[in-house]
């Protein structure tokens, strides 16, 4: 074993406990930044004494005794907060052996809540759209700035800020550390859902740089939809984002070529999906259509990647089903994005003219003036219908517009193959 085994060892030891850790030390403090802060200061204990006396049996009773026990110092030094002060000070003059049963004990029952609490504060929408997705990537995920920097190809300093201002922003707005009710529950929920849905998409498809995919950050946003369901389990939504997560992402093996290039969802091998991840996506979608009442925008979509998922051939797909449930969709979320994603169905299902026809009424929307997609998606219908020359201006103007290498890559390839067909 080498010297730098046991840190490692510890590092992931934390990784996988930090978020329980500052979830219930929030509960503590009502403060996620000082939660965080006494997290760390016990990681750097556990650095320190871990390599001479082992990992405990219990890492995560261990490290919440040595937050607490500073944060009790903190209160006594600082003579505030007296009521907590004395509750929390008969805690720690327990004997340690009890003390840490009691703790751990304590965790696993309020676990649930905590985790949940803190999934509702990190994604709160008094917070910017990227300041939650950090925030929860950090807190929740366990990733460090410099990784969250590197997943969104933006500098170190960028995501620091973002993550110091949300901290800043929840204690000055004085946000209560606690799982919303009514309608300002169904209103967090949907935050919460769109930072875990962002979160996937970037790993998914990313938006810029070199790689297609970046499989680490579909693979959080997994687990924190996962954990979601589990805390959370009489909410259909949510049951509807983790099929839908769990389905797209059974596609990933077969999304990259040899090189790294992007494959189209026709032109993948099937035989490379993940069926158990198509398994584990269908009775999630099961799940959430058994709660009842009207389907979700994440259920909606996960309708959607079902009908892909069962179909063992590009051809054996329903894509008049597919138009049907898009155009539910855009009854429940209308966007000019779900009016696209519903021609490229349409054509499909009823031929390309027909998607054409749905494209060109979407050409002047302001929303879509520098999406990619919407030259991409008429290139391909203007190429089936045998109009080659505008479908090769149009293919050029996707990877112009498009800021990731592989796309544009793709796209300028798919151009190119139209140079000599032109009637």
């Amino acid at each position: 074993m080498t010297a730098t085994d046991p840190h490692r060892s510890i590092q992931a030891v934390f990784r996988i406990e930090a978020p329980r850790l500052i979830a219930g030390l929030s509960r503590m403090v009502r403060d996620v930044g000082r939660a965080e802060d006494l997290a760390q200061e016990a990681f750097v204990r556990a650095l320190e004494e871990w390599p001479k006396t082992g990992v405990p049996e219990k890492p995560g009773a261990w490290l919440i005794t040595v937050a607490k026990r500073q944060a009790i110092d903190e209160i006594r030094r600082s003579k505030r907060i007296e009521q907590k002060h004395e509750a929390l000070g008969r805690e720690i003059d327990e004997p340690p052996e009890i003390a840490i049963a009691r703790l751990e004990a304590s965790i696993d029952e309020d676990f649930g809540d905590d985790l949940l609490r803190l999934i509702f504060v990190a994604c709160h929408p008094v917070l910017p759209s990227e300041a939650r997705v950090a925030l929860t990537l950090r807190l929740l995920g366990g990733l460090t700035t410099p990784e969250i920097a590197r997943a969104f190809l933006v500098a170190e300093a960028t995501v620091a800020q973002r993550i110091v201002r949300a901290k800043r922003t929840l204690a000055k707005a004085r946000i209560p550390f606690e799982v919303p009710t009514g309608i300002d529950r169904a209103a967090r929920l949907s935050s919460v859902l769109e930072v875990i849905y962002l979160i996937f998409n970037e790993g998914y498809t990313a938006t810029a740089g070199e790689d297609w995919l970046r499989p680490a950050l579909c693979d959080e946003a997994l687990r924190l939809g996962r954990v979601l369901a589990e805390l959370a389990p009489s909410e259909p939504e949510i049951h509807g984002l983790v099929a839908l997560m769990e389905i797209q992402a059974s596609r990933s093996r077969a999304r990259v070529g040899p090189t790294g290039e992007p494959v189209l969802l026709l032109d993948q091998n099937r035989a490379l999906w993940d069926h158990l991840l198509i398994g584990r996506g269908l009775a999630a979608l099961d799940r959430s259509e058994a709660l009842g009442g009207s389907m979700g925008p994440y259920a909606l979509q996960a309708a959607i990647a079902a009908c892909h998922a069962r179909a063992r051939r590009p051809e054996d797909t329903d894509w008049k089903r597919i138009a049907a449930v898009y155009e539910m969709l855009a009854l429940v979320t209308p966007s000019p994005i779900v009016e696209l994603n519903r021609a490229v169905a349409v054509g499909m299902a009823y031929g390309p003219e027909a998607g054409l026809k749905l494209v060109d009424e979407l050409r002047g929307d302001p929303a879509l003036e520098h999406y990619h997609l919407l030259p991409s998606v008429r290139g391909d219908l203007l190429q089936k219908l045998g109009r080659f020359g505008e479908a090769q201006q149009e293919f050029e103007r996707a990877a112009a517009l498009t800021q990731n290498e592989r796309e544009r890559a793709l796209l300028r390839t798919r151009a190119a193959a139209l140079d000599h067909q032109e009637q």
